[in-house]
């Protein structure tokens, strides 16, 4: 294909109650755009209404990019060459359920990578969800090399594990409550239910969009809008008969050996519904392995198993990514540990973050000021650093250690480590 120049038109939509959900429509081409990007396949015609009904509970900003000076053989340029997606959530940062800035469904077509057209998306987006009032925003990067460059700092992790729940799997915590599988009618509710607790009481968690709950219930497939047969869902219920945790979950079928069932998802509000959800999947017949990417890297389990050998750690990942956009708002709502004070300067290439501010910690609340004389700061960090410290994922120490902050102070670092730091790490089970 010889060279051209690209005539690049961007169109920003919010699909409406009377969107067009045919595969002629806008949404459609959009969604096939996004797909080639994450090399999907195209959606069944018969899917597009339930994507379409989801986007909209999720009040989705769909972003294409339209080339209009393509090959006459190539798609037509109502298919979009480069896709962008926005959404707000809660994000639970201990003293407040804080609007987070979602950024999603981020690609460009190979063929016109190169011409800043994702830097020409984020950094709008970037400045106009500050301008609206939004503190921060997050993603989940299916690449990790890209979204540094924009300000975003890894701040939340899980692990892939394999439990093996054959003869010497126990679980050695006092028993409570009780554990059962729900008719598939009433899965979708409890999931959302159990979910809500979930969000309220976890440091670091996001809100979930609407597929979530129907992929746990089986009512949505992986793949499709459609009803997964394979998958169960059970739910523990507490000493008082409240729901407090479900696990979904599908067999890998007989061909895999050793018996193996993989964990669609699981949400316990309590850690002993998370025990008792684990005793649940230990007693499940003929299986003599579980499998999940979505533990804990502090799991409590391996320390409740009569044999923690039975616990192997298959693999790290990280999950949320974050970029402050207001340093004051975001740092003013976050709950800490202890008290202190420190002067803090904040380095962005970008400019939406960048400065110095004061921040002043009495038994866990916060005041956040910015500096208005040129004081020196107790330390320097770049926007990058304070998005991965934000959460407490991370220790300021390590930061140090690698480079993204510079302690001006001599207890600059242990008291940045003493506040930010929680009895738990943040932990985010969902991805967007």
């Amino acid at each position: 294909m010889s060279h051209y120049t690209p005539d690049l038109q961007t169109e920003i939509f919010t699909p409406a109650a009377d969107e067009d959900a045919s595969t002629a429509g806008r949404f459609a081409k959009w969604l096939d755009a996004e797909g080639i990007g994450f090399h999907d396949g195209t959606a069944d015609p018969e899917d597009l209404p339930h994507y379409l009904a989801a986007f909209r509970a999720d009040r989705r900003v769909l972003w294409g990019v339209h080339d209009t000076a393509q090959p006459a053989e190539a798609l037509g340029a109502d298919h979009p060459v480069a896709t962008y997606g926005t959404m707000v959530h809660p994000l639970n940062v201990g003293g407040a359920q804080l609007d987070a800035h979602q950024i999603t469904a981020v690609t460009v077509r190979t063929s016109h990578r190169r011409n800043g057209i994702l830097r020409s998306m984020m950094m709008r987006d970037l400045r106009e969800a500050k301008h609206r009032g939004l503190p921060l925003a997050i993603l989940t990067a299916s690449e990790a090399t890209i979204y540094g460059r924009f300000g975003f700092g890894c701040a939340t992790f899980t692990q892939s594990i394999e439990v093996d729940v054959r003869e010497r799997f126990e679980v050695t915590a006092p028993a409570t409550g009780t554990t059962t599988l729900v008719a598939r009618e009433h899965a979708v509710g409890l999931a959302e239910r159990i979910f809500e607790g979930f969000q309220a009481s976890t440091f670091g968690s996001v809100g979930r969009q609407h597929a979530y709950p129907r992929r746990a219930a089986g009512e949505w497939g992986r793949e499709r809008p459609v009803e997964d047969r394979a998958v169960r869902m059970a739910v523990h219920y507490d000493g008082a008969g409240e729901p407090a945790g479900y696990v979904s979950y599908r067999f890998a079928g007989w061909e895999t050996t050793p018996y193996t069932m993989k964990i669609v998802d699981l949400v316990a509000s309590t850690p002993s519904a998370y025990l008792e959800l684990w005793r649940y999947l230990g007693s499940l017949d003929l299986v003599e392995r579980i499998t999940w990417d979505g533990a804990r890297r502090d799991d409590a389990l391996p320390w409740a198993l009569r044999d923690r050998r039975c616990y192997q750690v298959k693999g790290t990942e990280d999950v949320l990514w974050v970029r402050l956009l207001d340093v004051q708002e975001a740092l003013g709502k976050r709950s800490y540990r202890g008290s202190g004070r420190i002067v803090l300067e904040v380095l962005d290439d970008h400019g939406l973050a960048d400065g110095s501010y004061i921040l002043t910690v009495v038994d866990g609340a916060a005041q956040v000021a910015p500096v208005e004389a040129a004081a020196a700061p107790d330390a320097t960090l770049t926007v990058n650093a304070l998005g991965s410290l934000y959460l407490g994922g991370v220790q300021a120490s390590t930061l140090a250690a690698a480079g993204g902050l510079t302690a001006h102070a001599d207890d600059a670092v242990t008291l940045l480590d003493s506040l930010f730091g929680r009895p738990q790490e943040p932990y985010c089970i969902t991805h967007f």
